[in-house]
């Protein structure tokens, strides 16, 4: 579980404001699963999606999450993996392939998070935000994640990343609007059928 816990240059938990906010968020709370909840509901709603609202900077690492208050479900998903270890709860990263229009090509990657709870093991959140459409909660051992991959080139990557995604790294730090980080949104060709 260590790669799970530890202070990277993305997800830097480290950093006095994310350790801040994540003692406040602990607060009152001795459970595991009342912090993480409390950390995911925190970043799904006060953590504007970059695309949803048309903001920029385009964020990457978790400490410019915060400061700016905006990213991509990539970047509010570095951000609470930050606050979860900041919280010595493990998390890590997960992926979806999702189409981007909902209908087939083009496609693109949804980022999300596992956390580690101990009653439950590991546990899917997505706090990309919610909006009309979008509804994504925590229910514990029940997931209700803000999509589904059902068509048929979708799909629910089973990994948890200690780390983000090269492919994330690049969109994230090499387009500098949230319109260029839309028009070159990363992916990950299906090479079999799970």
């Amino acid at each position: 579980m260590e790669k799970y816990l530890q202070s990277t240059e993305y997800i830097d938990w480290k950093h006095p404001a994310i350790v801040n906010l994540a003692a406040q968020l602990t607060d009152n709370t001795d459970a595991d699963h009342d912090t993480a909840k409390k950390c995911f509901e925190w970043v799904r709603d006060n953590i504007r999606h970059s695309w949803d609202y048309r903001l920029n900077p385009v964020t990457c690492r978790a400490s410019e999450v915060l400061q700016h208050k905006t990213g991509y479900c990539y970047a509010k998903s570095h951000l609470l993996a930050a606050l979860l270890r900041a919280n010595s709860i493990p998390a890590g990263l997960c992926y979806q392939r999702l189409s981007l229009e909902g209908n087939g090509a083009p496609y693109c990657l949804h980022g999300l998070n596992a956390v580690y709870l101990q009653d439950y093991g590991w546990y899917r959140i997505d706090a990309r935000g919610n909006k009309d459409g979008v509804n994504a909660e925590f229910h514990p051992p029940q997931e209700q994640l803000a999509f589904a991959a059902t068509e048929k080139r979708e799909r629910d990557f089973p990994e948890i990343w200690p780390e983000p995604l090269p492919s994330v790294i690049k969109a994230l730090t090499e387009n500098h609007s949230y319109l260029d980080v839309y028009h070159n949104l990363p992916d990950a060709e299906i090479t079999r059928t799970l």
